[in-house]
């Protein structure tokens, strides 16, 4: 199976238990004004000893949007022959395709690199890890101050003091190495104390575990640090419902809205995402489909027009 934008295969079913397959973040050919719509869904075969972590990991996308897109499956023991559908289709943000973009109720960052004279523009995405209700990631217009490879990481007094609560004691310091949770590489943010970085335990990618950083698979910082000049900026926002159009068809991608979140994720926010998308556009729309893909929530673009 293929991805769109130019993508080479890179689906292989038989190799679940292996090491992640070595492709780093797909990107895409930026899709022209008007349209909306990059990737293309791809299955897999579950064997009997796969958990949906191991999906997750060996195809580079993250555990809440993995779970999203297969509903009623056991994560921890999907079964073997059990079809599993990876969430590689994406509408874009409603957001300036420029620098990063990070929607927090889709655990996704895009990245929109700076075009090179001559040749069309192009976006990359990744999975990420964000933080958990009681350490939210904020939302917001930041940027990268500075680049670092092999972090320290200095945890703060609020964090040290959580951790020894529950028998753990923090370094003031801890230093580069496998057992630094900021990993290998690190981007520093405007926000204070914010950074976008690796981690060391890449199984919780696509979780809401982190005390508000953004954490990315080792393969994925490390793509990143290479490419993103620093005063890239990043725009976090807090989409659940996203509506956009590709060759004519419009689609809709729902998901789960953060448990703190004041944005609306139900039938009401569907159908206002429809027809801001609409506006101007002949369409004819499937209100049922619309209605379905926000009962459901599985984060998967469904088209929605004829």
């Amino acid at each position: 199976m293929s991805l769109r934008g130019g993508c080479a295969v890179w689906l292989v079913c038989g190799l679940l238990w292996a090491a992640p397959c070595a492709v780093g973040a797909r990107t895409f050919a930026l899709p022209p004004e008007g349209d909306a719509l990059i990737g293309s869904i791809a299955t897999v075969t579950a064997r009997h000893e796969d958990t949906l972590l191991d999906i997750a990991r060996a195809h580079e996308v993250g555990y809440a949007e993995i779970a999203a897109a297969n509903p009623g499956v056991d994560p921890w023991l999907p079964g073997e022959g059990t079809d599993i559908v990876l969430p590689t289709r994406h509408v874009l943000p409603d957001a300036a395709r420029t620098g990063l973009v990070l929607n927090l109720p889709e655990f996704r960052l895009y990245y929109y690199g700076a075009r090179r004279p001559g040749e069309p523009g192009q976006v990359s995405t990744y999975p990420v890890s964000i933080g958990d209700a009681d350490w939210r990631t904020p939302l917001g217009l930041t940027r990268v101050v500075s680049k670092v490879k092999n972090p320290s990481w200095r945890p703060p007094a609020s964090i040290r003091a959580e951790h020894a609560r529950n028998g753990n004691t923090l370094p003031v310091v801890v230093p580069p190495g496998p057992d630094n949770p900021l990993g290998e590489f690190a981007l520093r943010l405007a926000l204070p104390g914010y950074l976008i970085h690796g981690t060391n335990k890449p199984y919780g990618i696509g979780m809401r575990v982190t005390h508000g950083c953004v954490r990315l698979y080792p393969e994925h910082i490390a793509r990143l640090y290479r490419e993103l000049p620093v005063g890239t900026p990043v725009r976090i926002i807090d989409q659940p419902v996203k509506a956009g159009w590709d060759d004519g068809v419009l689609y809709l991608e729902v998901h789960p809205p953060l448990a703190e979140s004041r944005s609306d994720a139900g039938v009401t926010a569907a159908v206002r995402a429809v027809i801001a998308a609409t506006n101007g556009r002949d369409a004819v729309i499937d209100w049922d489909t619309v209605a379905r893909a926000a009962r459901e929530r599985r984060g998967v673009p469904v088209p929605v027009s004829r």
